[in-house]
């Protein structure tokens, strides 16, 4: 496959890797018929966008259990999470509530808020909460409970019941997969409790996820695509997904990234 596109590569190594669990660089290259270097490359590449991990010699599956660290999500895709978050917030209209949840993507949307009047917010992310608080139009509300040193988000039993003392006109939420079928993935129990009792409470379910979470596979279940009214990303979905989208009638909002 050589001169074939990076990107059909990618799509080859990941298939290998999601069917087998593991591979070699070595077989890698001499199925793809490129250089081991060239393997090497693409590994890492697809290892720090969070797509498989890289092991000393090959590729493998990326931890169900555990997410990439906080700093470095604040790295990965940087354009196309503020991509994201500026299509989002142009569809929340000026003096409406709405609930924001952990994650560098709503992070992104929350920067995104910021020319928007008369807002009414609550979150359980101190990020989030910097970012509106200054807005002398907004309020925002900072749900009670434990804040993680590693990203600022506040979680537990406390926090959870706060933001279910709330209805909203929109619930923002991040994820970190997207299976297949379109089931909702996330890695920690409390933000999933937490993303479920802002899906129940808001009026209105925005979805925002890069294309790097589609087929990411964590252990816990949130919910499932049908669950919310739009997705925001910044390329088409699998076509699996798509199918998904267009059987419940979930909108879909592909952003612009510029090159």
């Amino acid at each position: 496959m050589a001169g074939v596109p990076s990107e059909e590569r990618y799509r080859e190594i990941l298939s290998l890797v999601r069917a087998r669990g593991y591979v070699a660089n070595e077989e890698l290259a001499q199925r793809l018929r490129v250089a081991v270097q060239t393997i090497r490359r693409d590994v890492n590449h697809l290892a720090g966008i969070g797509q498989l991990a890289r092991h000393h010699g090959g590729a493998g599956l990326v931890s169900s259990i555990e997410n990439i660290a906080y700093a470095e999500r604040q790295i990965l895709n940087r354009r196309e999470k503020e991509a994201i978050g500026q299509i989002a917030a142009r569809e929340i209209p000026d003096h409406s509530s709405l609930f924001i949840n952990i994650g560098t993507t709503t992070e992104a949307f929350a920067r995104a808020l910021r020319h928007r009047q008369g807002l009414r917010v609550i979150t359980n992310n101190l990020h989030v909460a910097s970012t509106l608080a200054p807005e002398s139009s907004f309020r925002v509300v900072v749900a009670g409970g434990t804040v993680r040193s590693h990203d600022g988000g506040i979680t537990g039993p406390t926090a959870t019941a706060m933001i279910d003392q709330y209805r909203a006109d929109f619930g923002v939420i991040g994820i970190s997969g997207i299976e297949e079928d379109g089931t909702l993935l996330d890695f920690d129990l409390d933000e999933i409790d937490l993303a479920r009792t802002i899906m129940r409470n808001a009026r209105t379910v925005f979805l925002l996820a890069d294309h790097t979470k589609f087929g990411r596979r964590p252990m816990g279940r949130v919910g499932h695509l049908s669950d919310v009214h739009a997705l925001f990303t910044d390329r088409p979905p699998p076509p699996s997904v798509r199918a998904v989208l267009e059987q419940h009638q979930i909108a879909l909002h592909i952003a612009g990234v510029s090159p």
